[in-house]
């Protein structure tokens, strides 16, 4: 399911990256597109989110946490507990396969269907493929050098697509 891309946030005071690689991939050997956009600006370009898993269900998903956006006026946190709150319960939600990675100028959250609302501690977030690939490197980066996010999410996502086959480097990378 969710072996088809890497989305990578790293958020430094006001400032926030979120990256996503291009590559979809069908079944476990296939690559099928070699530049989706995984990563968009919602809310008026105020939040960025990228997603990974399945891609109807990963735009279904945006679809709805934009509408939370617009419910709850921008405010970033209540708007994915809100989602994550109907994705648990709703029998049609439930079902859907994909995770979130939003932030805004505040915040950086990874949201789940299970319910949970993540935001970490040290300011970076991956989800997909090679996420753990990208957030070794992005801590790496953030703890030795001075780089902006764009410039960490950048060069940890590229490190990633070396090693993790469901990764590539086609990289979009949205600021704030």
């Amino acid at each position: 399911m969710f072996q088809a891309t890497t989305i990578l946030a790293v958020k430094k005071e006001n400032h926030v990256a979120v990256a996503g690689d291009g590559q979809v991939t069908f079944g476990n050997s296939t690559i099928i597109k070699h530049g989706a956009r995984k990563v968009r600006r919602l809310y008026d370009g105020k939040v960025i989110t990228g997603f990974a898993g399945s891609a109807a269900d990963s735009l279904t998903l945006c679809d709805k946490f934009e509408s939370k956006l617009e419910t709850y006026q921008g405010n970033l946190v209540r708007a994915a507990v809100e989602l994550a709150k109907d994705w648990r319960t709703d029998r049609v939600l439930r079902k859907l396969e994909a995770l979130l990675i939003a932030a805004n100028s505040e915040a950086l959250l990874i949201i789940s269907g299970t319910g949970e609302v993540i935001e970490p501690d040290d300011g970076v977030a991956a989800v997909g493929s090679g996420g753990a690939y990208a957030l070794a490197a992005a801590r790496a980066l953030m703890r030795n050098t001075d780089f902006s996010p764009g410039r960490i999410v950048g060069d940890a996502l590229k490190i990633a697509s070396e090693i993790c086959v469901f990764t590539n480097d086609r990289i979009i990378i949205e600021e704030l």
